[in-house]
């Protein structure tokens, strides 16, 4: 029998408690929005999923934790999509009931969801901006990287894992504006692509982030980590943008944020300086030098290999 491998217990608690910790407040929302029999059945079924869900989290927690110390992320991605696919569903049916609450209430003339219920939708905005980030950099846990020795480097590292960070809290805003107290309802195909394009980069990005990490090895090289600003360039600073623009143009939304549009004006300049550094400084680099480097980035393990030393002859006898 294979003996289980060697775990961090401390990264595994905190991020177990942390993740569960974030689905037991998205559960305290579903309950709280259903009254009578009703939510009684609600808090069985929220039961019986969240069994499910620290089942399957009690053992992908565990190979997380033996890959801390390590270069490779394949399981910190598979919980990390794990993660967000569930709590993102309970989103998707917290969302919903807000919208049924709009409808039922919107005979009322003037209402634009005030009161106790808007306190209660800004703090599901607030919670969800605190979890998810918290989680990912839990779950990247930059600081046991012992394989990376250069503090610059390291420092490099954590600076790239701000943007993925920064990017998380764009997504989340623009996947707010569709429970937040609204003045105009968006349309219905609005709302509905709006928020699985949301779900789709809470999914995807942060997994190409820890993806790049874990191509590059032991031997990490940060300024060659270009798969996720060019993605999150069109995915989040561009089209983000027109998201927001075009909320504030053609639907008179005056909840949209401009200093997160600031930052995606300023996101682009930045990464398309850092882009045409980059290819200036492959065109500047002559291909000896590249394979010099790229042997250094390689890591040969294999046995090692005796070669035979010539004695010479003795002059009076062989």
């Amino acid at each position: 029998m294979v003996p289980p491998p060697p775990t961090n217990k401390p990264h595994v608690c905190l991020s177990a408690i942390l993740i569960m910790g974030s689905m037991a407040l998205m559960d305290a929302y579903l309950v709280e929005q259903n009254q009578g029999p009703r939510k009684i059945g609600v808090c069985i079924m929220v039961l019986v999923g969240d069994i499910c869900f620290l089942l399957v989290l009690r053992y992908v927690a565990v190979w997380v934790g033996s890959e801390v110390r390590t270069s490779k992320r394949g399981y910190t991605m598979i919980l990390w999509f794990f993660y967000v696919f569930v709590l993102e569903i309970k989103v998707y049916f917290v969302y919903q009931n807000y919208k049924a609450e709009d409808g039922k209430r919107a005979s009322l003339d003037g209402w634009t969801g005030g009161g106790v219920d808007g306190v209660a939708r800004k703090a599901l905005t607030l919670l969800l901006s605190i979890c998810v980030p918290v989680v990912y950099i839990t779950l990247v846990a930059i600081d046991h990287m012992e394989y990376v020795r250069p503090q610059k480097k390291k420092e490099e590292i954590r600076c790239r894992l701000f943007w993925v960070v920064v990017d998380l809290l764009d997504v989340l805003d623009v996947q707010a504006n569709l429970w937040e107290p609204q003045r105009r309802g968006l349309p219905l195909w609005v709302e509905g692509l709006m928020f699985f394009y949301c779900y789709i980069l809470l999914l995807v990005l942060p997994c190409v982030s820890l993806s790049e990490i874990s191509m590059q090895g032991v031997n990490i090289v940060p300024h060659k980590m270009m798969l996720y600003p060019i993605l999150s360039l069109v995915t989040i600073n561009i089209i983000t943008l027109f998201i927001r623009g075009g909320n504030m143009v053609f639907y008179r939304d005056s909840r949209v944020s401009g200093i997160l549009m600031g930052k995606n004006v300023i996101a682009i300049v930045l990464k398309t300086c850092s882009f045409v550094q980059y290819r200036r400084h492959l065109g500047e680099v002559p291909s000896p030098a590249l394979g010099v480097e790229m042997q250094k980035n390689c890591v040969v393990h294999g046995p090692k290999v005796t070669m035979p030393v010539e004695r010479p002859l003795n002059r009076i006898g062989v």
